[in-house]
Formats: C-alpha cells, sequence, structure tokens
C-alpha cells in the first residue's frame, strides 16, 4: 500500500464534490481500511480551488490529526490536495508562498506533509508539478503556491480510473495536456531534454486523444493520454506562454474551464507568436508526422483537432465577454507564464490577443 510506504496511517483523501459520489472513491476508502489505514474525505473544493477550499482543507487536517494527503481527481484536486499538503505545518499564509523570488525558503519543510497522487484526468499533470494554481477570490487572481516538496511522493498513474470520464472532460483535458507540451515546445528558454520530452507527449496526444474521446473505454488510449499529461506537466518546467497567460485571468474572471479555455486559445496564440517559432514549428510538425511539414499545416492540424473534440472556436461561446478586456491585458501581463512566451507582449497586444479569440478572429 502506498500510504504505508510514506508511514501514512491516518491520510485525507482530497477530492471534489462530485467523485466523492462515485464507486472509485468509496473503493479507495475500503481499500484504505483493508490494510488497516483510518482514511477521511475532504471534497469542499472548486473547479478553480480557492484559498478558502485550501484553508477549510487544512482546518480538516489538523482536527483529523491526519499524517498525510491522498490527492485524488483532477487538477482541482490535486492542487488543493498538494496545497493542504504544503500548509498543514505552516504558521504563514498561503500567499506568503507565491512563486515569486525565494518566498518558497519561507515555508517550514518539516510542516509539509507527504502527498499520493492519483490522477482522474489527463490533463493538468499537477501529479508531478512543484506548484498549487490557487485562486485569491477577493483579488480574482490565481497564484502559483511553490514549493519543490509539494511534488507528490508517489503517483498512480491507473488508465481504469480515467474511463468514465465525460468525452467534453476528457476532450477539455487532452487538449490542456497538448497546451502544456506545445507551449514548452515553443518556450525560448534553453532546455533540450524538455524538448524531446515535449514532442513525445504531443506525439502522443495526436494519436491517442481523438481514440480517448470516442472510446472512454479504450485502456491503451487511456493509458497513453495520461502518459502525455506527465510528459506535458514535466516539459513546462521549460516554461509556458501566452495560452496560460490568459487563461489564468479569463479562469479566474469567468470561472470558466482551464483546459477548455487553453484549447480555445491555442490557434489564436500560435498565429501571434508565428514570426518567432515558424522553424519552429515545421521542426516539430515533421517530428509527430504531419504530412507537409510547416506552420500552416500544423496550425491545420490543431484546428480541425478543436472541431473533431467539439471544442469551441471562439471565448464568446464559454460565455466571456469584453467588459474586463483592459483588466485581461494588465492580468495576463503580469501572469508568470508570459515571461516565456517567445514574445514578450505587452498589456495591449493582450488585450488585442483576447478580443480576437474573444470574436474568433485568426487573423
Amino acid at each position: 500500500m502506498c500510504c504505508l510506504e510514506l508511514n501514512m496511517r491516518n491520510p485525507l483523501l482530497v477530492t471534489d464534490p462530485g467523485l466523492a459520489e462515485l464507486p472509485i472513491v468509496k473503493e479507495a476508502l475500503s481499500a484504505c481500511a483493508s490494510e488497516g489505514l483510518s482514511c477521511s474525505v475532504f471534497s469542499d473544493v472548486q473547479p478553480n480551488p480557492t484559498g478558502t477550499n485550501v484553508e477549510q482543507g487544512v482546518g480538516v487536517f489538523k482536527e483529523g490529526e491526519h499524517d498525510g494527503v491522498i490527492a485524488f481527481g483532477g487538477g482541482s484536486a490535486l492542487d488543493a490536495g498538494k496545497a493542504i499538503a504544503l500548509m498543514a505545518g505552516q504558521t504563514i499564509s498561503i500567499w506568503d508562498l507565491e512563486d515569486v523570488g525565494d518566498n518558497w525558503t519561507r515555508a517550514d519543510t518539516k510542516g509539509i506533509a507527504p502527498v499520493v497522487a492519483v490522477p482522474t484526468t489527463a490533463g493538468t499533470g499537477s501529479e508531478v508539478g512543484r506548484v498549487s494554481v490557487i485562486l485569491d477570490e477577493p483579488n480574482q487572481v490565481k497564484r502559483l503556491i511553490f514549493h519543490p516538496d509539494i511534488v507528490p511522493a508517489i503517483v498512480i498513474l491507473d488508465p481504469v480510473v480515467t474511463a468514465g470520464l465525460p468525452p467534453f472532460l476528457t476532450a477539455a483535458t487532452g487538449m490542456d495536456a497538448l497546451s502544456h507540451s506545445l507551449e514548452a515546445w515553443c518556450s525560448p528558454a534553453y532546455h533540450p531534454m524538455a524538448e524531446g520530452i515535449a514532442a513525445e507527449g504531443i506525439r502522443l496526444i495526436r494519436e491517442y486523444l481523438p481514440v480517448a474521446v470516442a472510446d472512454g473505454n479504450n485502456l491503451e488510449a487511456r493509458t497513453q493520454m495520461l502518459v502525455a499529461s506527465t510528459l506535458g506537466a514535466t516539459a513546462f518546467q521549460r516554461g509556458l506562454g501566452a495560452m496560460h497567460a490568459l487563461s489564468h485571468p479569463l479562469g479566474a474572471l469567468y470561472n470558466a474551464h482551464h483546459g477548455t479555455l487553453n484549447a480555445v486559445l491555442m490557434p489564436y496564440v500560435l498565429v501571434e507568436n508565428r514570426k518567432v517559432i515558424e522553424e519552429h514549428i515545421s521542426r516539430l510538425a515533421r517530428s509527430i508526422g504531419i504530412d507537409d511539414a510547416g506552420f500552416s499545416s500544423f496550425l491545420d492540424w490543431v484546428l480541425q483537432l478543436r472541431e473533431t473534440l467539439d471544442i469551441p472556436s471562439n471565448l464568446e461561446a464559454l460565455g466571456i465577454d469584453d467588459a474586463q478586456a483592459e483588466r485581461v491585458g494588465m492580468m495576463a501581463e503580469a501572469d508568470p507564464s508570459s515571461g516565456t512566451n517567445p514574445i514578450l507582449f505587452s498589456a495591449d497586444q493582450y488585450q488585442s490577443l483576447f478580443l480576437k479569440a474573444l470574436k474568433g478572429n485568426l487573423g
């Protein structure tokens, strides 16, 4: 039993409200009980997990005298679980550990609980990440909470627990995985290993995402998508870009699904970056087997993939409007992901890019 390997005897299972009622969570609890573990559940986790969710989870962790966390679910549950484990033994605010400068050194490492991660989606890759993305509700900003020790000690990639994921969530989370590998590939930071990892992640997604969406019970496709998700999160240690710089504020302001936002934004960001990434994208197209490899062919593949997966072509379809366009631009420029976009866009350029994606103006 993984928990016993980490000396957990009384873990807190962190998940979301929907999963908490499903058989897979009940089976996980039964498995814990069969090993003599006392395991409680915390499921007050929103789709974009908040500081309040984490604070409440820490309260449950302390009250139950838990000694570790099982983060069970999609990116939201994984991020919340990691953040709860991080804050379990801290005396400072979670916002004091935002990924700015050396803030992470302020944490008491002895107060960080061990984590076992069980992803039920193939997208965020949070199971191998050093960051939890947490919504600061009062300021409507998604903040990256970082510490190297919140990487889960054990990760269980089980395709069976992803088999029940509906097609639209399979598509959205799979496109999130694609955005991670694609932005890592395009990042100007030097990291040859990350390039290779990103290329393999994209190749796997090209082959297996349509299959997983069409047939959720295809365990080979589910397995390869879990691998692709993990590869993407490993690769983006090289950096992300404008897709995430925009999806973070849009998720905070409009409570929209993160993976869907990245999927909609993807072609607009590619076109906006084209002048500096064209040759690099052509090389990627060749490596994943696209005929007539070139930027245009790669863009056509992305557009066709979105259509095949029933992903909307513009942000208006997600209920987003232009009322906060200026604020979106400023927040995107300030987002840490903007620093490794191939072009350093200004707030005005981000605002313009947002408006193009809003109306479906690919140019």
